[in-house]
């Protein structure tokens, strides 16, 4: 894999590297990199590391500083945890290679005199590309990419490293954006020994039991879905397991780096962790990954599997499921990790939320800008080619009607309303695209960091104790101000709350896994090597669905729940799909109510005779619907997880969502190659309790 990618690099292609964790991809795109620089020489900046987390390019910094030390050539981060007296440099004094989150590269764009050291930039490595493509980070990076391109004397070559995906040409061309050669460096890893273990448990103490013993003395990594999960476990957990750390987005960079420490060290080590260790951050050889339920998706299953097995040992992941049909959904992720069925990455087709930020930032650097200019410029970034000059100049439009630009004649500057709303810190706020408000940091009154609470939960009216990394603290003060809670170390003898995330919460299941299961329902198992135990499991699970289900294809059937007849839709093409179907079909009846899981979709109120029938033909139906039409079924969300959403018309804004929030047409496309039987015949259903 790195001959191919030096090779590749060498020979000027931009270029994507496929490879599992621990496969050597930081060192594929570094030797080609250094060996350039040392033979030709830099001025000036020459190569751009860029990371989605800033706690990775700490990891990654002794790394990359171990092969520029020994040739003479300087590396230096930039980003939000560096103090800003060590960022930037002397004229003549640049790193050659800089490390940099790409919201700390928008900051360093608009400084004159840190910026004029990238006009010799070369390279572009952008490490965990996946993490990117699919987000409005994603349209962020590109957007830098090509402004780069624009201040450098020619095209900067760009590199990206990635774990495996679904579909890496498409996102090699993404990352490249047509404009030269380009090379995929995707070599197949040997084919190695894999274990698992499963252990079904439906009493939660006794879950931590079974946990405890998993880790015991070992050097372990126990993934959960969401932060909520992870504290938890962490305080079920508490003296039960030794030397027990916890690793999550939330929680202080002291606390992280203490667990990846600990990972190194002598003896077991156990962290309880959320996605934030997917990524390439060094925690050491592991004896086993811990699978606290099943992940939501194969391409997060493999990053997290990989942690294990090194060293010529053989990966070890053992699954702590609640109930049989858990122990389906892991037996259809491994499946898919077999087959090589992993999900593709869709970058968002009209990305309005950020154009407006792009807008903002043009007329911020300029003072004031031209109408047409700011039409020219922003037309020409990769990510915007599919607006119009109507879209872009309608957009400009509305942000003068609302204020947030102010208009002379032909030039534009920041009105009153985007002052008011962004202008704080010098309009800090306009340099990422994440949205701001959601969470609270919470701090000692020393100033000392503990972590970060989500706004809801920090607004309690009766805060109490509650925990976050291991620790029990007490509110003092909610500054809403600031964006702030400040704590003391909390007592034991009081009620301690469960602290909560609203966003980053259980995620849904990825249709490649749903569509397993389905597979595995049809088929009546798996020929994955169980257990009797296990194998019993999993025919009970299997069992709670209808026996006629097919592998492909949806079924509709009347059954008896809780509360009376319902229609049920098995869809097998998880909760984010099933979401668009139920409010769809919904839309369509005209009547009844929907609810829909990863699995499927439940009608009711629809009908008494031929009511499996009805619902079949709606689905028929909803393909032929117009955009438009299908559009108004589905109502717009909160705002909120679109920082600028607030300065769009509702027009724009349902456009966005319709397209990359619902992905409607997607739908639509789906459902109308989808076969839809209905399975004849009145039974109790799994959700008959419900």
């Amino acid at each position: 894999m790195q001959e191919q990618a030096y090779e590749a690099i060498r020979g000027g292609s931009d270029t994507l590297i496929i490879a599992p964790t621990a496969g050597g991809k930081s060192e594929a795109a570094l030797i080609p990199v250094l060996d350039d620089i040392l033979k030709t020489g830099a001025k000036g900046v020459a190569c751009l590391y860029l990371s989605p987390l800033k706690a990775l390019i700490n990891d990654q910094e002794e790394r990359i500083a171990t092969f520029c030390r020994p040739t003479g050539l300087s590396l230096a981060k930039w980003h939000g945890d560096v103090p800003k007296g060590e960022r930037g440099w002397n004229p003549d004094d640049a790193p050659q290679f800089l490390l940099i989150t790409p919201e700390s590269l928008e900051v360093l764009l608009h400084e004159h005199g840190p910026v004029a050291a990238l006009t010799h930039l070369r390279y572009v490595i952008v490490d965990e590309l996946h993490a990117f493509v699919e987000s409005e980070r994603g349209v962020h990076l590109r957007i830098l990419l090509d402004r780069l391109d624009r201040i450098a004397a020619a095209p900067v070559q760009r590199i990206g490293l990635s774990a495996t995906v679904g579909n890496p040409e498409e996102v090699l061309a993404w990352l490249s954006g047509g404009r030269g050669s380009r090379r995929l460096v995707a070599v197949p890893a040997p084919a190695t020994e894999k274990k698992f273990r499963f252990v079904i448990e439906p009493d939660p103490g006794r879950r931590i039991d079974a946990l405890a013993g998993l880790v015991s003395g070992k050097k372990a990594l126990v993934f959960v879905n969401s932060r909520s999960t992870a504290e938890s476990i962490l305080q079920e957990a508490a003296g039960r397991i030794k030397n027990l750390h916890i690793h999550h987005s939330s929680v202080a960079p002291a606390k992280k780096r203490e667990a990846a420490e600990a990972s190194h060290g002598a003896g077991g080590a156990c962290i309880i962790c959320t996605s934030t260790l997917e990524l390439g951050i060094d925690i050491g050889d592991l004896d086993i990954v811990v699978q606290v339920g099943p992940p939501d998706s194969v391409s997060s299953f493999l990053q997290r599997m990989g942690r294990s097995g090194r060293r010529d040992q053989s990966a070890f992941v053992a699954w702590l499921l609640a109930d049989p049909k858990e122990l389906l959904t892991s037996c259809a992720v491994i499946e898919c990790a077999r087959e090589k069925r992993i999900e593709p990455l869709r970058p968002p087709e009209k990305p309005w939320n950020v154009l407006v930020q792009q807008i903002f930032l043009h007329v911020l650097s300029a003072s004031r800008a031209g109408r047409g200019t700011i039409v020219r410029d922003l037309l020409s970034l990769f990510v915007f080619s599919h607006f119009s000059v109507e879209d872009v100049d309608r957009l400009l439009s509305s942000l003068v009607s609302a204020g947030y630009l102010s208009a002379d004649g032909e030039m534009l500057v920041l009105g009153p309303e985007a002052e008011r709303v962004f202008g704080r810190s010098n309009y800090r706020e306009l340099y990422s695209v994440i949205p701001g408000g959601g969470e609270y940091r919470v701090v000692t009154p020393d100033g000392e960091v503990v972590g970060s609470l989500d706004a809801r939960f920090a607004h309690r009216t009766e805060p109490g104790n509650f925990t976050l990394g291991g620790a029990t603290w007490s509110v003092v003060k909610c500054d809403e101000s600031h964006n702030l809670v400040v704590v003391v170390p909390g007592g034991h003898n009081k009620g301690i709350s469960r602290v909560f995330w609203s966003a980053g919460g259980e995620a849904a299941l990825s249709p490649v896994i749903c569509g397993a299961v389905q597979r595995i329902i049809a088929r009546g198992g798996t020929d994955l090597p169980l257990s009797e135990t296990d194998a019993e499991a999993l025919r009970e699970a299997i069992g709670a669905f209808p026996a006629s289900i097919g592998e492909q294809g949806l079924f509709v059937r009347k059954e008896r729940g809780h509360a009376g007849p319902e229609v049920v839709v098995y869809s097998f093409a998880g909760s984010r799909i099933n979401q668009v179907l139920a409010l769809l079909l919904r839309g369509a009846l005209g009547r009844g109510r929907v609810r829909y899981d990863d699995y499927r979709v439940r009608v009711f109120g629809a009908g008494k005779a031929g009511v499996a029938e009805h619902v079949a033909d709606a689905l028929h139906k909803i393909p032929a619907l117009p955009p438009g039409e299908a559009s108004a079924f589905l109502p717009l969300p909160a705002p909120d997880p679109w920082k600028f959403a607030r300065t769009l018309t509702e027009e724009q804004f349902r456009a966005m969502v319709s397209t990359d929030y619902y992905c409607t047409a997607d739908v639509l496309q789906a459902l109308a190659r989808t076969p839809v039987v209905v399975l004849h015949g009145e039974e109790p259903g799994p959700g008959a309790g419900a």
